[in-house]
């Protein structure tokens, strides 16, 4: 029998990518979102190059009884799940000021509840077949603190405690779990990401020069978060720096202090 994955985010960027690169290595796969229309597109885009079609379940991820379904129907279609990658995020910027507590809460309920509800409701299963893998797309900003990215970075914080203790506890257990640490990656993140100002033009810069970035020619793509999410699977690592974000992590650990000021100088724009 083929091996099976369930990805969330997975209607474009590197959720897609991710089920493009499992589809070719022989794993029946499960796609959710939020959007129908591109999850749809996506399961087309993977049958057309002639793998199987996947499961597509539309699913909002903060929602735990949509996950439990999601998880539901996955088990009724394929019988077992195999790799659990949780993907779904939402990316924020601003001085930390300006979030109101509903932007709190819809960062940290995506990029760290989604996670924890389908973790939850796939866990028992895991457990019963003795087997599993959990990987969480984490990313450079839950290991290196980043000013005007607060909450974003408290939420990928805690997606790396999660996934670190997660690991302590499950290892004896046959169950893998993996972190992904990318930097920022060229994709659609942008379309739904969160950007608060002092004023409208202190926004438009924000988001404008977050666009400027991932233009950038050197910048990870979604595939190459993919192979690092394969990687994690394939070889059963615990923890995968995609690309530059080991450039990233090297510096802070060398030079914290000076790590910060650069991220106050190169983001801060109007604020101060």
């Amino acid at each position: 029998m083929a091996p099976t994955v369930l990805i969330t985010g997975a209607s474009q960027g590197i959720g897609k990518a991710t089920a493009l690169l499992f589809a070719r290595k022989g794993y029946e796969i499960v796609l959710t979102s939020r959007q129908p229309d591109n999850l749809e597109a996506a399961a087309q885009e993977i049958q057309s190059l002639g793998y199987s079609a996947p499961l597509t379940v539309a699913c909002d991820v903060t929602n735990p009884s949509q996950v439990g379904t999601l998880v539901e129907k996955a088990l009724d279609c394929y019988g077992y799940i195999d790799v659990l990658v949780n993907n779904a995020g939402i990316f924020a910027s601003g001085p930390v000021e300006q979030f109101s507590l509903s932007d709190w809460h819809q960062v940290i309920d995506t990029n760290l509840w989604g996670y924890i509800h389908t973790i939850d409701a796939l866990l028992p299963h895991f457990l019963q077949r003795g087997s599993g893998t959990i990987v969480n797309v984490s990313s450079i900003g839950g290991k290196v603190p980043t000013a005007y990215l607060v909450p974003y970075c408290t939420s990928k914080f805690g997606v790396t405690g999660l996934t670190e203790a997660l690991q302590a506890e499950l290892k004896p257990k046959n169950i893998h779990v993996c972190g992904i640490y990318p930097n920022l990656i060229k994709s659609s993140f942008l379309e739904k990401a969160i950007f608060r100002g002092k004023d409208e033009q202190d926004l438009n810069n924000r988001r404008e020069q977050l666009q400027n970035v991932v233009k950038n020619p050197v910048v990870e793509k979604p595939e190459d978060v993919a192979n690092a999410i394969w990687d994690s699977v394939d070889n059963q690592k615990t923890e995968v720096m995609v690309g530059s974000a080991n450039l990233s992590q090297a510096f802070y650990r060398l030079f914290p202090g000076l790590t910060k000021w650069v991220s106050r100088q190169a983001l801060k724009n109007q604020d101060f």
